[in-house]
């Protein structure tokens, strides 16, 4: 039986620009003069992996980054574009998370990927605080998926057996990973609804 719900948030919850849901990076050199390649190879490719486990913070190492390949930027200037330009909501699941909580009982958490400024501004900036009972992120954790330590955590802080478990995530490793640990998951795809959802939740309370 399915007692929790763990979402993921890039590709699932939130995808891309507000305005077109193209990626936040697509207008970079032309709005911020920042070439988006650049900023992968100096920024993404050697710091991203201390940065998103919380073993180093963002700021220091985009500053650097960007004294280097763009030094008319500014780093907090940056973040702040990145943030407001990756911020499409998915209402329709939004919306079916909320019933989920609030008629069935059911908790829902966000589980992602993040580093620590992000992972506060969608929580608090796009109020997903509001609508989940918590977030699981992997700066706090100290790992990211698809590291087992990181649903091992999740699964002591909720105290909940793997079977009990559901993962909805757009990357396949990361379900597979989850599944090898006994979590229940379900792979969210462009053609993904909120029934699908529905059904395997349905599903499984009918085996339970």
């Amino acid at each position: 039986m399915i007692k929790a719900l763990l979402i993921d948030v890039d590709g699932v919850l939130i995808d891309g620009r507000p305005l077109d849901g193209l990626n936040w990076a697509h207008d970079l050199e032309k709005d911020l003069g920042i070439r988006r390649d650049d900023l992968v190879a100096s920024f993404f490719a050697p710091y991203w992996d201390d940065i998103v486990c919380g073993r180093d913070g963002i700021l220091g190492p985009l500053t650097s980054t960007l004294g280097e390949i763009a030094p008319h930027a500014d780093a907090q200037a940056l973040l702040d574009y990145w943030f407001s330009h990756d911020a499409r909501i998915n209402g329709a699941l939004l919306d079916q998370l909320s019933l989920f909580r609030q008629k069935n009982g059911l908790p829902c958490y966000l589980a992602t990927n993040q580093e620590h400024l992000r992972a506060a501004y969608i929580m608090n900036d796009l109020a997903l605080g509001a609508h989940t009972d918590g977030i699981f992120y992997s700066a706090a954790m100290g790992c990211r998926k698809p590291d087992l330590d990181f649903y091992k955590s999740i699964q002591s802080a909720l105290n909940l057996a793997p079977e009990n478990l559901l993962l909805i995530d757009d990357t396949k490793e990361n379900l597979e990973a989850a599944s090898r640990l006994g979590w229940q998951s379900l792979h969210w795809t462009k053609g993904s609804s909120v029934g699908d959802i529905s059904s395997l939740i349905a599903s499984a309370t009918q085996r339970a």
